[in-house]
């Protein structure tokens, strides 16, 4: 039973009893019988609990790194996972080509804007690993501020997820360089596409957490992708 529960009647209940969890309004309720014994006989009262699970309530802003031609794919998983799911808050707008600071020398700048205009106040950035992600600068670009430390002077968790169909993918440069798997002790973790909210949401909070457990781990190199490099899958540099 969660920490906190609140009886929807009134006075109190010594006795409950055939409890079963539903999710109504967004809201996760429990069913059952109050029983309630007097001198005579033994009542049996329908009642709903209403129960408060700890931190339920509480949504990562999340930052999604994706290549542009796996658009379709990365709008059915935040309509899925962040809107009819309801696991994270997503900022989707990533760097273009008409920013203003596309063409400078300076990485630094480069990198603060990014941090300021895209990925701003988002605690976490999940990399959407396509066919041809690997290959696109923008994504470098914004793996690369996600791990830079942010105002409250820590990084943004990260965490990478293979977009369906594909059984497998090429990972992005940085993104491998801080890989974190059975054998090897990185900072970012791979997955493939979640089953369940509570899965995806345990993988968020795990990266949330790592900013300040596993921040040591990672590796950001100060060079950063100048063009898109050629796909290793269709050969070409898109």
């Amino acid at each position: 039973m969660p920490v906190a529960a609140r009886l929807d009647m009134a006075g109190r209940c010594p006795r409950i009893y055939e409890l079963s969890l539903i999710h109504f309004s967004g809201k996760q309720l429990a069913l059952g019988f109050c029983v309630e014994q007097n001198t005579r006989r033994a009542f049996r009262i329908p009642i709903v609990i209403t129960l408060f699970m700890p931190n339920a309530e509480i949504k990562r802003k999340v930052f999604i790194t994706y290549s542009h031609f796996d658009e379709l794919a990365v709008n059915q998983f935040i309509n899925k996972w962040a809107y009819a799911e309801g696991v994270f808050v997503p900022k989707a707008l990533g760097v273009r080509d008409d920013d203003d600071f596309i063409n400078s020398d300076d990485p630094e700048y480069v990198m603060a804007r990014i941090r300021e205009k895209y990925v701003g106040d988002s605690s976490v950035t999940i990399v959407l690993i396509g066919s041809c992600t690997h290959s696109r600068r923008y994504v470098d670009w914004e793996i690369k501020a996600s791990l830079r430390q942010a105002r409250d002077g820590l990084p943004n968790g990260l965490l990478g997820i293979l977009l369906p169909p594909l059984p497998r993918a090429h990972l992005p440069d940085r993104f491998a360089k801080n890989l974190r798997s059975p054998d090897r002790d990185g900072y970012a973790p791979y997955f493939y596409p979640p089953s369940t909210a509570q899965e995806l949401t345990s993988w968020i909070e795990n990266a949330f957490r790592a900013r300040s457990t596993r921040a040591q781990l990672i590796v950001n190199p100060q060079d950063m992708m100048h063009y898109n490099s050629s796909c290793l899958v269709h050969h070409v540099s898109h």
